[in-house]
């Protein structure tokens, strides 16, 4: 079994990476790869509540390949993060079947809510990169999450999400029009609405300054 697992990571990666040379390549050089593994082992050690070796186990493998996956997260078979620097992933995630992640990708809470505090990704998941799944809500099967999106609701199955916060664009292969994805209940937050604007806003700023600091340096 463990060498079965093993195969099937390599495989998953190697289908999904156009860039891979050889199964040897993953095994020795994909941060990808490394984390997945380590999650397995740490899970395991969660499983059986031992803990401080389960985070042992995860955080070492954060140092050396950017990503955290907290081993408490339960994950199918066939995860691919690609490139992988920044992923989180929380403990109380949920991933199914061959999903594939984008770097600096966050599966993560809003501090509000207890139990169950993280998203549930459905079977071949797309989430790409910088996107935030924020909540214990689910994104359903072949969803698609644009790079930046920030999701702080459920994603029907078969949909693309895009924007901040999210909303759905397509439905099964459909553009999904405003007055059809909107509705007298299912209105989004106006609170969580200008958070996000806020930290939008903030990430331009700080680019802007970035961009004056670099002029000022050079003058």
């Amino acid at each position: 079994m463990f060498f079965k697992n093993i195969k099937e990571d390599i495989r998953s990666i190697r289908e999904r990476d156009p860039a891979v040379k050889s199964d040897l390549e993953v095994f020795f050089l994909y941060p990808s790869f490394k984390a997945i593994r380590a999650y397995r082992r740490a899970h395991k050690l969660y499983l059986k509540k031992h803990y401080f070796l389960a985070r042992w186990i995860s955080q070492n493998a954060l140092k050396r390949t950017g990503i955290e996956i907290h081993p408490g997260a339960t994950i199918g078979k066939g995860l691919f993060i690609d490139h992988g620097s920044g992923v989180v992933i929380g403990e109380t995630a949920e991933i199914g079947d061959n999903c594939t992640i984008y770097q600096n990708v966050t599966l993560g809470g809003t501090g509000k809510d207890v139990g169950k505090r993280h998203p549930t990704l459905g079977n071949n998941v797309m989430v790409g990169s910088g996107a935030r799944v924020l909540g214990p809500f689910k994104v359903g099967d072949n969803a698609k999450i644009a790079a930046n999106a920030v999701v702080l609701s459920e994603v029907p199955p078969n949909s693309t999400a895009v924007g901040v916060p999210a909303r759905i664009v397509k439905r099964d292969g459909v553009k999904v029009s405003p007055a059809k994805e909107l509705d007298q209940i299912h209105i989004p937050d106006p609170v969580s609405q200008q958070f996000c604007a806020m930290g939008a806003q903030i990430d331009i700023l700080n680019a802007k300054i970035k961009e004056l600091e670099e002029k000022l340096n050079k003058e």
